[in-house]
């Protein structure tokens, strides 16, 4: 007998690697189609808006941060599960042993730092502790994966650190905010 839980909850879709926006299509004309409302609540493709220089200009575009997986927040019910599951285009649930057993749903701080990532949430930075001369990692933003970015200015009214980001070879100063860093150990 398949447990079910009554809260929802974020689980993670697998998908064919370029079709995550028709998952999230097909998936919420389903949900409409087939009274799932009540239980499906939300889908999302992973993305975030960067910034790209081709022939001298720069373009901002949605990238996608993980090619073959959408997010969903459901409550997962036999019928619901079901109905995700079928839906065209998705190969099956993250963290899912097969043979019909419901997946594993994300960690609610895994989901903070995703909906942040995507700028849907803010993520809620009281303190930093952080110093002039410290290297952070950048993890959200236009400059998402620089690692080891040496902070040369700290600005705790307005929440944000200058950090060098090597920009076209050269070291440039860059505001980040709190919210798209981690202090390196």
């Amino acid at each position: 007998m398949a447990t079910e839980s009554f809260d929802n909850q974020w689980y993670v879709l697998h998908t064919y690697a370029g079709y995550e926006n028709r998952v999230k299509s097909n998936l919420e004309s389903r949900i409409e189609t087939m009274g799932m409302t009540d239980y499906i609540f939300r889908v999302l493709v992973p993305e975030q808006e960067v910034e790209v220089e081709k022939d001298g200009e720069t373009k901002i575009i949605k990238e996608n941060d993980f090619p073959g997986y959408a997010l969903v927040e459901m409550i997962m019910t036999d019928e619901a599960w079901y109905v995700v599951r079928n839906t065209p285009g998705v190969t099956g649930f993250l963290g899912s042993h097969g043979g019909g057993s419901k997946p594993v749903p994300l960690l609610p701080e895994e989901v903070d730092d995703m909906l942040a990532r995507m700028n849907i949430v803010e993520r809620k930075v009281e303190h930093l502790d952080i110093a002039v001369g410290n290297l952070v990692d950048v993890i959200a933003g236009s400059f998402a994966g620089q690692e080891g970015a040496a902070v040369t200015a700290v600005d705790e009214e307005h929440q944000e650190v200058t950090v060098l980001i090597n920009i076209f070879g050269r070291d440039t100063p860059t505001q980040i905010s709190f919210n798209d860093i981690k202090p390196v150990k």
